[in-house]
C-alpha cells in the first residue's frame, strides 16, 4: 500500500513494502516508464507537524533501445529514496527534496515522489554492452555482428585540403 491514513502516521511509523505498477494512472506521457512494477520498500515515519520522512529503497526495471546500435536493453534499477512529505503551506516546499501534499488530505500518497524518484534514478541512455559499435551509417547493418561492405564516410569540407595534398604530390 503506498496510501497511508495521516491520523495513524502521526501516532506511530509505517512499514512500507509495496509495488507501484507500471500501468498505474500516475506516469505520465513521455515517462520512462519501468518494465515491470517498482518495488518500493522503508519506513514512513513523522517529522514534526503535518511532515513525514521516508527512508527506503526502489527497484525496477527499465527497458530501452541501445543508443547505438538499437536492439531492446532490460536495465535493473536500484536507488535509494529519501523525502519530505509537507503540508501545503509549509516553508520547506521550495526544496527539491520535499513533496506537497494537500493541507486537508487524510491520506498520504507517495507515489508522486515515488514516480519522480524513479525518473531521476532511471538510465537516462542505455547500451547494450560496454564496447557497442553501433550502426553503420550509410547503409544500417549492425557493426556488432561484423564489418559491412560500405566505403569509409568522407566529409565534403575536406575536399580542397585533399585536392592540395594531390597537387602537391605531383
Amino acid at each position: 500500500m503506498l496510501s497511508f491514513d495521516i491520523r495513524s502516521l502521526e501516532a506511530e511509523a509505517a512499514h512500507v513494502d509495496d509495488e507501484l505498477a507500471a500501468d498505474d494512472p500516475i506516469w505520465e506521457e513521455g515517462d520512462r516508464v519501468p518494465a515491470s512494477a517498482v518495488h518500493v520498500t522503508g519506513r514512513l515515519s513523522p517529522a514534526g507537524e503535518g511532515r513525514f520522512y521516508f527512508s527506503g529503497q526502489l527497484e525496477g526495471k527499465v527497458t530501452d533501445d541501445c543508443r547505438r546500435c538499437l536492439t531492446d536493453v532490460e536495465m535493473p534499477v536500484s536507488e535509494a529514496a529519501h523525502f519530505l512529505l509537507a503540508e501545503a503551506g509549509d516553508e520547506e516546499v521550495d526544496d527539491p527534496d520535499v513533496y506537497e501534499y494537500p493541507s486537508q488530505a487524510r491520506t498520504l500518497d507517495l507515489r508522486p515522489a515515488i514516480r519522480e524518484h524513479w525518473l531521476l534514478s532511471a538510465p537516462q541512455y542505455a547500451l547494450c554492452k560496454a564496447d557497442c559499435k553501433g550502426l553503420c551509417a550509410t547503409c544500417g547493418a549492425d557493426l556488432n555482428a561484423g564489418a559491412c561492405d560500405c566505403a569509409p564516410p568522407t566529409d565534403p569540407r575536406f575536399d580542397a585540403l585533399r585536392g592540395a595534398i594531390h597537387d602537391d604530390a605531383r
